[in-house]
């Protein structure tokens, strides 16, 4: 059965229109090194039984942390889900439902947003969230193109190196063919020195991006870094772990005038790395520069409740010249799993997974350091994660821990070459003393063994 449907006559047609002679001078651009000079190297056809078999057997391959005890972080955490999320969400009338291109026709899921912004705005205090973004990194990446547009600086932005690498990175490809240059201030012992923040910023900053907690489950003085940048006119971007809000100061109180989170631990499953949901929320006075929608409450003509979708200004849109953003759409599904996540839990849930997370960790981080030839990385405060030091190489050691039953943290030398014998380790609501225990056993099993 041929999958492709265009025949001879179709790519004939094709490459008249656009004047070339040939399927193969669509690629005169790529040299040709680097052009495949065989054919592919397909297996021959199965059939569908043999085919289904064999995906079978590789997905079985798959080792997810319903299969281990989980201690895995880096901005995606193994919380706990309440069964009503799954419950409401899976509903078909919420399963199935898309973009509202056709937005007041789509009442339903217009509320569901309108109260999703209104959780985030709740436990962020912001003043208004939008109806959420991609992910945590396109979130990052989409507040500093909004600090631009708001200060109308195009010198840099600011980052401090103990932000997820991953939405750094994001960030900079953003800005690759921009104005802007992207600056790190590095970490020292886990955090950012406010000082060296404050040096960074010049009067052409325009925003600074922090992480609390940071990336290594440190907790920043962000209150200083926030000062530091007020006082030249930048904006203040916070990447936050929602969760942590539940126990630690909401961003408003410290001059946050951005915040971004991943929101997947808001009641949204691992899914071996996405889709996941990005939150973004700011003060009002960057409301009309926020990217992608937002959801409005009204009035009909006769005077009833009703929600629409406001302020569009994304580029399929008719004024596309004053498009805040390239987000053409948000994370429906995933935004409407967070809010029954929240409202089930409410603020006295919040606080408690927060705090449970936050004491399990410090007994991990107790335990595991005693172990022969693990010792913690950092003495500072930390929220649910932080790093371990390691006498032999990291990657053997959670191979090992893996065959023992546990997904054992987070590599750091992919990120930070100088971490190369450094674990991330994090600790959520869901473990119990005997896992965290027994994580500890393990490694000293695995250390005896390498």
């Amino acid at each position: 059965m041929a999958y492709i449907a265009n025949t001879p006559d179709d790519v004939r047609v094709m490459l008249d229109a656009i004047g070339l002679d040939s399927i193969e001078q669509l690629f005169d651009m790529i040299p040709r090194e680097y052009r495949l000079d065989r054919p592919l190297n397909v297996a021959p056809a199965l059939t569908e039984f043999e085919l289904t078999s064999r995906i079978g057997g590789l997905l079985a391959l798959n080792q997810g942390a319903d299969q281990r005890v989980c201690f895995l972080g880096a901005g995606s955490y193994d919380h706990f889900i309440p069964a009503v999320v799954d419950a409401l969400a899976s509903r078909g009338e919420f399963y199935t439902a898309y973009t509202p291109y056709q937005p007041e026709a789509s009442q339903g899921t217009l509320q569901a947003t309108f109260e999703y912004q209104t959780l985030i705005t709740q436990i962020t205090g912001m003043d208004v969230s939008n109806a959420s973004l991609y992910d945590g990194g396109s979130a990052v990446t989409e507040a500093a193109l909004m600090a631009l547009a708001v200060t109308r600086r195009f010198g840099r932005i600011v980052v401090a190196g103990s932000v997820h690498p991953e939405y750094r990175q994001i960030l900079a490809t953003y800005l690759e063919h921009l104005d802007p240059e992207v600056v790190t201030v590095p970490s020292v012992d886990g955090k950012v020195d406010p000082k060296a923040i404050a040096e960074a910023i010049t009067a052409d900053t325009a925003a600074v991006v922090i992480q609390q907690p940071n990336f290594f489950g440190e907790l920043e003085d962000v209150e200083a870094v926030a000062k530091a940048a007020h006082e030249k006119g930048a904006t203040v971007i916070v990447s936050v772990d929602p969760i942590s809000l539940g126990l630690l100061r909401r961003p408003d109180t410290y001059g946050a005038d951005v915040v971004v989170a991943e929101g997947q631990g808001l009641g949204n499953p691992m899914s071996f790395g996405g889709p996941y949901l990005g939150i973004l929320a700011c003060r009002q006075e960057y409301l009309r520069k926020m990217p992608g929608r937002i959801v409005g409450e009204t009035t009909d003509r006769n005077g009833k409740r009703c929600w629409v979708l406001t302020l569009q200004t994304r580029e399929q849109h008719i004024r596309r010249e004053k498009a805040t953003s390239n987000i053409c759409t948000n994370q429906g599904l995933l935004a409407l799993r967070a809010s029954i996540y929240l409202a089930a839990m409410g603020p006295r849930g919040l606080r408690e997974a927060a705090e449970l997370s936050t004491r399990k960790a410090h007994y991990a981080a107790e335990v595991l350091g005693a172990v022969k030839g693990l010792m913690l990385a950092f003495s500072g405060p930390f929220f649910k994660e932080f790093v371990i030091r390691c006498s032999k190489d990291p990657r053997d050691l959670l191979a090992e821990v893996g065959k023992l039953g546990y997904h054992g943290g987070v590599w750091l030398g992919r990120w930070y070459p100088e971490m190369a014998d450094c674990i991330l380790v994090a600790v959520t609501e869901k473990r119990s003393r005997a896992e965290i225990d027994g994580l500890a056993a393990a490694y000293q099993r695995a250390l005896e063994s390498i």
